[in-house]
């Protein structure tokens, strides 16, 4: 991303002041299935922005590595998390996504609110503990005008085939999709390891 770029999204988040404990919390959509998400283990917020999302995550229990583009995103986020008693188990760094994602222990949530990179398809599927959630929104060209940063209709579903999609849907300028990476059966028809020597 260009120091252009990273300077606009710094002055929009220096402009919005510091996220209210009241934003956090996942994205509405997300709202009706918050008990499917784990209450242990680890989790990926990309493009986590002032931290609503991941700190959310956290108070449920989970270990969460954050990354964004904007330092002034991500000291926002640190501060959310400090403030909200989740500091410990919140790690926010300054990352530039299109190196890609950051290397990091497998994930049982990976959460990504309203960025788009095809680029990360792969690697965040891929990041994906066995039985882990994919959490994804994206702006979306159903009920919006077009853009370069909106998906196409259908894109989400189709980005993320090796999955297996719990709910999804388009609309209003929004896409999200709820996906589980599946859990490999043994021979013997165990989940993969379990019930092994």
């Amino acid at each position: 991303m260009s120091a252009e770029d990273r300077a606009r999204w710094d002055e929009r988040y220096a402009g919005r002041g510091a996220p209210a404990p009241e934003a956090i919390g996942p994205a509405a959509v997300f709202g009706a299935f918050v008990d499917m998400f784990p209450t242990t283990g680890h989790a990926v917020d990309v493009a986590c922005g002032q931290g609503a999302g991941a700190v959310w995550l956290a108070w449920r229990g989970l270990q969460v590595a954050g990354f964004d583009i904007s330092p002034v995103a991500i000291e926002q986020a640190r501060e959310l998390a400090r403030r909200c008693g989740v500091g410990d188990r919140c790690r926010f760094d300054v990352v530039d996504l299109d190196d890609g994602l950051p290397d990091g222990p497998p994930a049982d949530v990976v959460y990504c609110a309203r960025f788009r990179d095809r680029r990360l398809d792969v690697p965040m599927a891929e990041r994906l503990a066995p039985g882990g959630l994919l959490a994804v929104t994206a702006l979306c060209q159903v009920g919006s005008a077009g853009g370069r940063f909106r998906t196409a209709p259908g894109e989400l579903r189709a980005a993320f085939t090796g999955l297996d999609v719990i709910a999804d849907g388009e609309g209003d300028g929004l896409a999200w999709l709820l996906a589980r990476r599946r859990v490999a059966v043994g021979v013997a028809g165990d989940a993969e390891g379990a019930g092994r020597d």
